[in-house]
């Protein structure tokens, strides 16, 4: 285990004390119901491959068990069911224990039991991650209190809703700060497994995993979600990896808009920069972008909801409706009234 007080850097694994002797890298699984089989499958392949040479399987440098208090099968949100391979034992014989999350509307998706020793390994200083909407899980548990929690674009919202005194982000693949860390999920799962066993095991371990499931390389942490919030504003969706994250930032938080010195900052540029690569690549400055954002999911709930237009406005960031119906007519051509009286269907954004 690790035991130093020193907290890393935002994408650092703890290392192993000094003098603490190489032994497998051990890992833990705690699985939701209704969890979401491939970000669980490609982390775990990813730790068989790198176990062994080639895909031997053996599991030399890697082990794994699959926790639960309970022999029962643990089905998944496709239906496929994993049988659990280990008791809740003791968390200090893990290196790591992630708790891979599934379907939000499930009830009680972790068991007060599960949520318990989760608390345990916590008090243990045992690293945990949530992978998918696992971060869910770790948050219910109170275990996410001083870290940043990255989850899926998708689930952005509902996670603000549920724990709005918890920072979150959605602009990025995963996160790892201190003995927590937090994954958005699906093929990133792979990405985060890569990372874990290139600090823990090795490089050539990791590279090794990669090749065999044909991944050409791992994405870094700071890598943006596939989630391109304008694609209609870049065609095929090529995009510079800064625009994209700020675009991704602009896009969780329409309600009450950053400034654009805050935006070039959580991408270590400068104002001037920052405009120059969205002139360059969009078109537009960063502001344009920004409206063009907020209008377009404005153009979205009139459609499709039957909230009033005074709470749509103030949703994407308004101060009052006169100001929000100004603004739409001149991107739409037509105010948000004469849009829903006419009708008219559009993609979800």
């Amino acid at each position: 285990m690790w035991r130093g007080h020193d907290r890393p850097e935002p994408g650092t694994f703890p290392s192993r004390a000094a003098g603490q002797t190489q032994s497998k890298f051990k890992v833990g699984f705690i699985l939701a119901r209704s969890f979401t089989l491939s970000a669980f499958s490609l982390f775990v392949d990813t730790l068989r491959l790198a176990g062994d040479e080639l895909d031997r399987s053996r599991r030399l440098r890697a082990d794994w068990e699959v926790l639960a208090n309970t022999r029962h099968l643990i089905r998944s949100s496709c239906g496929v069911s994993v049988a659990p391979t280990s008791d809740l034992v003791a968390p200090e014989r893990f290196d790591v224990i992630v708790v891979v999350g599934g379907l939000l509307g499930t009830d009680q998706s972790c068991d007060a039991e599960a949520l318990a020793y989760l608390k345990q390994a916590a008090k243990a200083r045992v690293p945990l991650i949530g992978l998918c909407t696992g971060t869910f899980m770790l948050a219910e548990a109170g275990l996410m209190g001083a870290h940043h929690n990255c989850v899926s674009w998708l689930h952005v919202d509902e996670f603000r809703d549920r724990f709005p005194h918890l920072r979150v982000r959605a602009d990025r693949l995963f996160n790892f700060d201190g003995r927590r860390g937090s994954c958005a999920g699906g093929s990133s799962a792979a990405d985060l497994a890569a990372f874990l066993v290139r600090s823990r095991i090795g490089p050539a371990a990791a590279q090794n995993a990669l090749d065999v499931l044909q991944i050409n390389h791992a994405r870094h942490f700071t890598d943006a979600q596939a989630r391109l919030p304008i694609r209609q504003l870049t065609g095929d969706g090529t995009i510079d990896n800064r625009v994209n994250a700020v675009l991704l930032t602009m896009e969780q938080n329409l309600v009450a808009p950053k400034t654009i010195e805050q935006l070039a900052a959580s991408v270590s540029v400068s104002r001037r920069q920052l405009e120059r690569l969205f002139r360059t690549i969009l078109g537009m400055s960063p502001a344009r972008a920004y409206s063009e954002l907020r209008l377009r999911r404005a153009h979205y709930l009139l459609i499709n909801t039957d909230r009033r237009i005074v709470d749509i406005a103030i949703d994407v960031g308004f101060d009052n409706a006169s100001h929000f119906s100004r603004a739409f007519r001149k991107i739409h051509g037509r105010s948000p009234t004469a849009l829903r009286i006419d009708g008219e269907t559009v993609p979800s954004v």
